[in-house]
């Protein structure tokens, strides 16, 4: 019996992932390179159904340009890249919107938002994922990374780019479980086949791996911190699926493109992975550093 068009192709995908993940550096900022290109075309494509005309061209090359940048910063030679790397988002910006000023025909304020909210929601959300990958290039962690590494091996940013992966996937399956099994009420308009039930059970899940995970690797309040995480990281994936839901409605498409059998297009795909690394970046690097040992 063949095996599903959408299995097949989802199984490829995680195997590739995972691979090019545990290799890290500029493998995994060539992969991310080619998914915010690919998902940027196709955002701008929906775009251009609602008769926006963004900076398309501007804003990939500063798309690629930030996540240069920030890899370059994660090796760790030089200082400065940081700097600049972060510099990318209010400089491009600007760009974008004397790029738009020169036109033939001046850009409106669709066409300025639409263009840096592509940078925002395409460049700088998914160089988190960079960041993640090489975090304690990026901040003091804290005595488990020291401790889990000397145990384990393998390196914190690994460790926790692997775990948001986790943590999104298991909201995905307690939130199709649950809403299969108990749905009945409606979560949001824009994507009728939601339900509370079943964003109720992909929280939990997210919760449950979570806090497992930080009891594993040794975090500090290892049940507290690890479920908070969890939780952070399924509403924040909800957010993202939302969000492009939100987007396919209003341009009234089914789906972002065609690119992957039987998933859609890469927006699909990745809509619930745009919001999340920031979201466990600062968690992290930020938060946990704080709470006592």
């Amino acid at each position: 019996m063949p095996l599903n068009p959408r299995l097949m192709s989802g199984l490829l995908a995680a195997g590739v992932g995972v691979g090019v993940i545990r290799a890290g550096g500029w493998w995994f900022t060539l992969l991310l390179a080619v998914i915010v290109h690919l998902a940027l075309v196709e955002f701008f494509g929906l775009a251009r159904i609602k008769g926006i005309r963004a900076a398309v061209k501007t804003t990939l090359v500063a798309c690629h340009v930030l996540l240069a940048l920030t890899q370059l910063a994660a090796i760790g030679e030089f200082s400065a890249f940081q700097t600049l790397a972060a510099g990318v988002l209010p400089l491009a910006g600007s760009i974008i919107c004397g790029w738009l000023l020169l036109q033939p025909i001046t850009g409106s304020i669709a066409d300025i938002a639409a263009s840096i909210f592509g940078l925002f929601y395409l460049g700088f959300l998914p160089s988190h994922w960079l960041k993640l990958r090489a975090v304690e290039q990026f901040a003091e962690l804290g005595s488990w990374a020291h401790r889990y590494e000397l145990s384990s091996g393998l390196m914190p940013g690994l460790v926790v780019t692997l775990l948001a992966l986790g943590l999104v996937l298991a909201a995905d399956i307690g939130a199709y479980v649950c809403g299969k099994l108990f749905g009945r009420a409606p979560l949001s308009p824009v994507s009728p086949r939601k339900t509370i039930e079943g964003a109720c059970g992909g929280t939990a899940a997210a919760a449950v791996v979570g806090a497992s995970s930080a009891v594993v690797v040794g975090w500090p309040l290892p049940l507290l911190s690890g479920a908070l995480l969890g939780l952070l990281v399924a509403l924040f994936a909800l957010v993202g699926d939302l969000t492009e839901s939100m987007m396919k409605r209003d341009a009234g498409v089914k789906d972002s493109g065609d690119l992957i059998p039987g998933h859609g297009g890469i927006l699909d795909r990745v809509d619930s992975y745009l919001f999340t690394p920031a979201v466990v970046f600062y968690f992290v690097a930020g938060l946990l550093p704080l709470i006592p040992a």
